[in-house]
């Protein structure tokens, strides 16, 4: 399965939603969301947890790039997913955990998401569902018409999966505390020096 996705940071989440129901959306639900993302040698693979719904494993391939882009990923329920996501822990590793909340806009044939992820903030999502080789231009110009509609700026978009924000951050985070225990230890290699 393909779709056309853009993603952008959303400083007024409460406005999104009014300017969704603005434009004809019709809102289908607000649920909480865990995707936990295994280490795999190519594109990404995921197990998503959510109210109320059999869980997934969802396999994707995307470009990390700003605005519009082609994603091609496949679906599978897995109602013992306890089990498997054991397995794939032990054997791939859990790479990251991202949770978030998620309400959910259909427009024609692009869902509009709103997300508010843990530790990264609020996000819009266009997510253009493409049916055949003809609907990718015109799912395009729907994203593009979305965009202009939700005045997202060039600034705002982001190229990055929830996943890989969440590793930069951990890694920023990492990095810090690597720089003050660096400066603690030469705090204290200094004091013994001057003993």
């Amino acid at each position: 399965m393909k779709n056309i996705e853009l993603k952008a940071r959303c400083d007024d989440a409460c406005e999104a939603e009014s300017q969704a129901k603005g434009i004809g959306a019709i809102y289908q639900w607000r649920k909480r969301q865990t995707d936990t993302y295994f280490r795999v040698p190519n594109g990404r693979l995921k197990m998503r947890e959510e109210d109320g719904k059999i869980p997934q494993l969802i396999s994707y391939f995307r470009a990390d790039r700003p605005g519009e882009r082609e994603s091609e990923y496949q679906l599978l329920n897995i109602p013992e997913s306890s089990t498997l996501k054991k397995m794939l822990s032990g054997t791939l590793g859990v790479l990251v955990v991202v949770k978030k909340t998620r309400t959910l806009f259909l427009y024609e044939n692009v869902r509009i998401h709103l997300d508010q992820v843990e530790s990264l903030g609020d996000f819009i999502e266009f997510e253009g569902v493409i049916r055949n080789a003809a609907g990718v231009e015109d799912t395009q110009k729907k994203i593009l018409r979305l965009k202009k509609q939700f005045a997202i700026a060039e600034a705002d978009l982001v190229k990055y999966s929830y996943s890989d924000l969440l590793m930069r951050l951990k890694g920023q985070r990492d990095y810090s505390t690597k720089i003050a225990k660096i400066a603690e230890f030469r705090k204290r290699l200094l004091n013994i020096l001057l003993m």
